[in-house]
């Protein structure tokens, strides 16, 4: 649609030239965008071992918390999980970060 607009205004003078910057910097910062939230990845904070997830689902006799427990003790150790758990948040993390949001927050950055 901008392409079309810009060409309606194509040979009017001062006016289409700064269309057509204004043109080229969307392009730049949607190129920005892109960049981050194709590169953004997850991880997680802090040594979360077997023990600790013990700790967190002390109380809790559910199938799942009872399955996760087995799992984990058989792979001894949370490291597969939590990569896991990272690549298959990422789609899902990527999906929320709309172009309003990206922008959003580099405004932000740039206005700290």
């Amino acid at each position: 649609m901008l392409a079309k607009v810009a060409r309606r205004f194509k040979g009017r003078g001062r006016r289409c030239l700064q269309f057509d910057t204004a043109l080229g910097y969307m392009a730049a910062v949607q190129r920005l965008v892109a960049y981050l939230r194709d590169n953004v990845f997850i991880d997680f904070q802090g040594d979360l071992d077997v023990e600790k997830v013990r700790e967190l689902l002390a109380g809790d006799d559910s199938r799942d918390a009872r399955e996760l427990l087995a799992r984990l003790t058989r792979e001894r150790g949370t490291s597969d999980m939590m990569v896991t758990l990272a690549d298959c948040l990422l789609e899902v993390v990527q999906a929320a970060l709309t172009d309003d949001v990206l922008r959003g927050q580099v405004r932000a950055y740039i206005e700290a």
